[in-house]
C-alpha cells in the first residue's frame, strides 16, 4: 500500500474541513507572502550556500546538518530577542565527516566530529 504526499495532503485537507479550518494558498510567483520560509531560505542562501561548493552529496548532507544545528541552536535569531529557537535542545554529535568541513565557522566546525 503507498502512503505518497498526495494521498496525506487529501487526508489533511479533508480532516482540516471537518474541523472548520480553512486552507490559504500562496499566489503562484508572491514569495512574499511566505515571510517566515523566505527569511530561511535566505538565511540559508546567505549563511551557507553562497560560500560553498559541494563536491558530493555526502559532503552537502555534513555541511547542511552542521548548518542546520548552529541555526536552531547557536546562532541569535532577532525575531526570539536575539536567542537561538532551541538552545536547550540537546543533539548527537555529528558523524565522521570526511574533509566535508573546509569552509565552516569556527563556532559551526565546534559542533562537528572531523577525522
Amino acid at each position: 500500500m503507498c502512503y505518497g504526499s498526495e494521498f496525506i495532503a487529501t487526508a489533511v485537507q479533508t480532516w482540516l474541513g471537518q474541523i472548520g479550518v480553512k486552507t490559504l494558498y500562496i499566489a503562484p510567483g508572491s514569495p512574499w507572502e511566505n515571510g517566515y520560509n523566505e527569511s530561511f531560505n535566505g538565511s540559508l542562501r546567505d549563511e551557507l550556500l553562497n560560500g560553498e561548493i559541494f563536491y558530493s552529496l555526502a559532503e552537502a548532507r555534513v555541511l547542511i546538518e552542521a548548518w542546520r544545528r548552529h541555526y536552531n541552536t547557536v546562532r541569535p535569531h532577532s525575531s526570539l530577542g536575539y536567542r537561538p529557537p532551541a538552545p536547550e535542545a540537546v543533539t548527537p554529535p555529528l558523524p565522521a565527516s570526511g574533509s566535508a568541513s573546509l569552509h565552516l565557522r569556527t563556532a559551526m566546525a565546534a559542533e562537528t566530529t572531523m577525522h
